[in-house]
């Protein structure tokens, strides 16, 4: 029997009507300009980082700044911690570069790649991707995954034609892990396959990332990788992107001279090492223990509904009658939440916790009882 597809909802580009969602609003916006005191479940970055080693490592590092930056030990560096030809790696300032450098690559609009429809994002998900595709002109079509479902994935939802496929894995904001069968089912001729793992190395063994078979899988499979997250370096903005070498000598082309300072080369390398894979592999076991604790006392509050029964990501998704009032009313005790309906797919009554230590787990839970949440 055939699958029917979903119908996908096309896009104009931004700043029209057309678009219902603040794209380019992220967590950060929570906590700008609120002062020390507020605690941050909005910003998924790793609590308590980088660790001290790691700011040694970039502190030495501004004694080359005279020089350009040299990304050539850093590559080796990525290469080797996935067991791939140097060739494949692409390092990029974040992987909200490695984004726009993807929309950049990609067929240019009305061309006869698309003649099927265009570039088809699965949302909910990291809202950059389609708002980098849109800058760059394209007509982007959504398949929206379902709460009903459990927002995880069923190919036979993605258009057969679709000449590009982005998703997220685990899925930004609803702690989604997909498995990686059902990722390489969107594989095929023809077809860049895109998938965002920047939260992969919070989940343990890094269990179903794509990272090792993009040059195994049939099309062009691209894995975009970040260091923000469990290593707290949001603001050197260093990440890279893994994909067969002909791919990543394309979206290189697409590059500014030197993009990734030398501060973040030295991150870079300094992350792959042994001892630090080691280290994130320990932070990704408590993180799991730390949000097996949170869903237990998000569970004494039946008002607040869990959009995922599995949820594997340093965060949580969770719904709330009147989610924006809450929002404001633990904003008001000290506490910043990420609200979630800047997400494709989610409304008003969403809200995305981030996972942090039991106490303060705990006084999240204190606070919502004083609140009157039930």
């Amino acid at each position: 029997m055939t699958a029917m597809h979903t119908p996908t909802e096309p896009l104009v580009p931004p700043r029209s009507p057309g678009v219902a969602h603040d794209l380019r609003h992220h967590g950060d916006a929570e906590v700008r300009d609120a002062g020390a005191d507020l605690v941050d479940l909005a910003v998924n970055v790793r609590a308590g980082t980088p660790p001290a080693w790691l700011r040694e490592r970039v502190a030495a590092s501004l004694g080359s700044l005279a020089a350009y930056p040299d990304g050539r030990a850093a590559r080796r560096a990525v290469a080797a911690r996935h067991g791939l030809p140097q060739e494949c790696v692409l390092l990029t300032a974040g992987a909200a570069e490695a984004f726009v450098l993807l929309a950049r690559f990609l067929p240019p609009p009305g061309s006869d790649a698309w003649r099927d429809g265009g570039p088809v994002v699965v949302h909910p998900q990291f809202t950059e991707p389609e708002a980098a595709l849109l800058d760059a002109g394209h007509r982007v079509e959504r398949v929206v995954l379902e709460e009903r479902d459990g927002f995880r994935l069923d190919p036979a939802r993605v258009p057969a034609g679709a000449a590009a496929v982005v998703v997220g894995n685990p899925t930004n904001p609803t702690s989604v892990l997909h498995p990686a069968p059902a990722l390489t089912a969107l594989a095929r001729p023809g077809r860049t396959l895109v998938v965002d793992e920047a939260f992969i190395d919070a989940v343990p063994g890094e269990r179903e990332s794509l990272a090792g078979l993009v040059t195994e899988l049939p099309g062009r499979t691209v894995v975009l990788r970040s260091l923000t997250k469990t290593w707290g370096l949001a603001g050197l903005r260093v990440g890279y992107v893994l994909s067969d070498p002909e791919t990543v000598a394309a979206l290189a082309r697409h590059q500014p001279l030197w993009p990734v300072s030398s501060p973040a080369l030295a991150a870079a390398e300094a992350c792959c090492e042994p001892a630090a894979l080691a280290e994130a592999e320990r932070a990704a076991e408590r993180t799991a223990a730390d949000r097996a604790h949170l869903l237990g006392r998000l569970a004494e509050f039946g008002e607040l509904g869990q959009a995922t029964a599995d949820p594997r990501a340093p965060f949580v998704l969770v719904r709330h009658a009147d989610a924006a009032g809450l929002r404001e009313r633990l904003r008001a005790e000290g506490i910043a939440v990420r609200r979630g309906d800047t997400f494709p797919g989610l409304d008003a009554r969403w809200l995305r916790l981030a996972v942090r230590d039991r106490a303060t787990t705990d006084r999240l839970a204190r606070t919502l009882a004083c609140l009157g949440v039930r």
